[in-house]
């Protein structure tokens, strides 16, 4: 996408999804987080996070720049342990990957609970879909409903979804800023069309815990005072013998 990414589209598109990045990562708090692809895109740049790394697949010189960490990895196995890192952000990689269910099982599996997962994606539903000339071709245009679906199977909640890109794909400067008005209009009218999605969810981890009676017993014993047996008790017949 690195050469599609230079055209008015393009612009259009980054400078979407960096707006609202900047939104999404600043109020997510923790240690460790990682952009995984399109490196042309700064994630992370308004997150506060002591350790950010820019993880992909490409060659990875001109990243480190004292700031960002260039990461060479595949996305299909990231060269973290489980439950190490508070948030990931996969800006197109789910549709650039060979296996995007196991790049987003690996996205979850190197999240801490509560962790949060940010997903950016191109919308088959859209005026883009249907005119694909001068669109980035090795493109695997998932629906943000089936990538819901994989969250929800992988024990993920989702937070947020937000859609933009109404107007069409215009290859031409001056009419990209004429059709601006259609950014408005779609968010109103028919908001799950927009060409361009971003997924919000995250991770929760189901554990067990005291209800009822156990949970009452057990204040009872740390309290210090007896706790009563619960045994079978005997069944008394109907007809007692004289």
């Amino acid at each position: 996408m690195g050469d599609w990414l230079e055209t008015p589209p393009g612009h259009h598109l980054m400078a979407w999804e960096q707006g609202l990045l900047d939104e999404v990562v600043a109020d997510v708090f923790g240690y460790h987080a990682l952009q995984l692809g399109l490196p042309e895109l700064d994630a992370l740049r308004a997150n506060r996070m002591p350790h950010r790394w820019v993880g992909h697949t490409e060659s990875p010189v001109g990243l480190g720049q004292g700031r960002r960490v260039g990461l060479h990895c595949l996305p299909e196995a990231l060269p973290f342990p489980g439950e190490s890192l508070d948030l990931v952000v996969l800006p197109h990689t789910l549709e650039l990957s060979d296996d995007p269910h196991q790049c987003l099982a690996e996205a979850v599996r190197v999240l801490r609970p509560e962790g949060r997962v940010v997903i950016c994606g191109f919308n088959p539903a859209s005026l883009w879909r249907w005119r694909r000339e001068g669109l980035p071709t090795a493109v695997e245009w998932l629906h943000p409903r089936r990538v819901r679906d994989w969250l929800r199977l992988l024990s993920c909640e989702l937070a947020a979804q937000h859609h933009g890109l109404y107007r069409p794909p215009f290859h031409t400067p001056g009419w990209l800023v004429r059709s601006a008005w259609m950014e408005a209009w779609g968010a109103r009218w028919w908001p799950p069309f927009g060409a361009a999605y971003m997924i919000v969810a995250i991770k929760r981890v189901r554990g067990m815990r005291w209800v009822g009676l156990a949970r009452s017993a057990r204040q009872t014993a740390s309290s210090g005072r007896a706790v009563p047996v619960l045994g079978r008790v005997p069944r008394v017949p109907d007809n007692p013998a004289p």
